[in-house]
């Protein structure tokens, strides 16, 4: 396997840096100019004012401008704006930016997985597949599983295949959460995990992870847990830190929810990019099968994040409502797709050896760059991602760090004060990415040395 190493084709989009195309404030444009490429999608709370405009026909035939109209959003929806990555990678293209700010890699995927998935259609796999998967990749999703935590599941009646991760997370909330019920998140988090709680009319609690080793403040999580709480959501390896959570850490979450008859949803969607620890699947600590849902997907692992095809592992007992709410959610997933999945899935240990060597190295390849940037950079034991401190360089928070990187350096990153309940406690931190091939993370890393400067 290789990770695009190097790329002679412009597929990173890699574009001279256009200065003309800076607004003259990209603090206003970042979040709310985009309204002006994508004039649908409302970036803050619905506005009171105009917002939307149509065209209707004049009295002559010609068409001629209609009443302005207010977008219009439920107020569960109110607070969230347009996904921060949609903006960012919306950014890159405006401003000929480097995107290291969406977790998307610009190289493709294994042949041998594409290569089933065309025999899968070309087999006429192409109607609504079994609302919860086909059988061949429950099977194959079991048998991974079995592999990686040692736990034996039924793949009929506790795997259920969804349409990517996200839909996996959107149906254990809705299918196992009420309205009331709290859950308590780890930030900062994946900003889907807040918006689907919302969806479901859950109360968010959220315990802030800290640099730099973003450990679990434990005495901090056992206040936490109240009679009210209804489960914990963890996601290791984590996204954005890239901190994977310790054995301790672990037993200890698991003895909150067995004392506490809490449920525990785990997001493993990095599972397969651990560098330093092997990861520990939250299902496989002793008593926790039986109160865990587990999430996991095929896009990560396989450079095939479009493919959206997901799953949820779980007893039948907590199946249940995951699959009720799938029903009606997506009911089916892609089925040529799933059985491509299932080919993935059934690789040699040698594809996964690989593939954590290979994003190793361009891990290495981006620290070291940011590093002699000048920036702060915090460990990153699983994921692609790294965050780092952007303080030396004298910007008073994240966003507008992430201003500056798009109009004057090029690079794009992620602000992750969006991804915490406060976003204070985000603001002197940036998210990267190095899921891109060599010569993107040079030229980005080039961009940066040259042009940032300490103050």
């Amino acid at each position: 396997m290789n990770l695009a190493t190097s790329t002679t084709t412009p597929r990173h989009g890699l574009m001279p840096l256009n200065p003309s195309s800076a607004v003259s404030s990209l603090r206003r444009s970042l979040f709310a100019s985009l309204r002006k490429i994508s004039p649908l999608t409302p970036m803050a709370s619905a506005p009171t004012s105009a917002a939307l405009s149509t065209t209707a026909p004049a009295d002559n035939g010609a068409a001629k401008p209609a009443e302005m109209q207010p977008v219009q959003v439920a107020k569960r929806l109110e607070k969230f704006k347009t996904t921060i990555f949609t903006q960012m990678s919306m950014l890159a293209v405006k401003h000929g930016a480097i995107n290291l700010g969406q977790g998307f890699p610009n190289f493709d995927g294994p042949d041998f997985v594409k290569e089933a998935a065309i025999k899968a259609i070309n087999a006429g796999k192409n109607q609504y597949a079994r609302g919860y998967g086909v059988p061949e990749l429950n099977s194959a999703v079991a048998e991974r599983f079995l592999k990686d935590s040692g736990l034996q599941v039924d793949p009929e009646k506790e795997v259920t295949v969804t349409s990517g991760c996200t839909e996996a997370i959107a149906a254990t909330i809705l299918g196992l959460i009420n309205p009331g019920d709290e859950v308590i998140l780890f930030a900062p988090f994946y900003d889907s995990y807040e918006a689907m709680l919302s969806m479901a009319g859950a109360d968010v609690k959220a315990i802030t992870l800290r640099p730099p080793d973003f450990a679990v403040p434990l005495e901090e999580l056992k206040a936490a847990v109240s009679k009210n709480t209804r489960a914990i959501m963890i996601n290791t390896p984590h996204n954005p830190t890239g901190k994977m959570f310790t054995r301790e850490e672990l037993e200890f979450i698991a003895d909150l929810c067995k004392e506490n008859d809490v449920l525990l949803f785990a997001d493993e969607v990095y599972d397969k990019l651990a560098f330093e620890a092997d990861h520990i699947s939250m299902a496989s600590i002793p008593g926790m099968y039986e109160r865990t849902v587990t999430l996991n997907s095929l896009g990560k692992t396989f450079s095939l994040t479009g493919w959206k095809i997901g799953w949820a592992i779980a007893p039948p007992h907590l199946t249940w409502g995951v699959r009720q709410a799938h029903s009606f959610l997506t009911f089916a997933t892609c089925t040529p797709m799933q059985s491509a999945a299932a080919a993935a899935l059934r690789a040699p240990e040698s594809y996964f050896e690989e593939l954590r060597r290979d994003y190793g190295a361009k891990k290495a390849l981006l620290v070291d760059g940011l590093e002699a940037a000048g920036f702060v950079v915090y460990p990153s034991s699983g994921t692609y991602f790294v965050m780092a401190d952007h303080t030396p360089f004298g910007f008073g928070d994240d966003v507008e760090f992430c201003e500056y990187l798009i109009r004057e350096v090029g690079v794009v990153a992620i602000p992750p004060s969006v991804f915490y309940l406060n976003p204070e406690d985000g603001k002197n931190l940036v998210r990267f990415t190095f899921c891109k091939d060599d010569d993107t993370l040079r030229a980005a890393v080039d961009r940066m040395k040259a042009k940032l400067r300490r103050k």
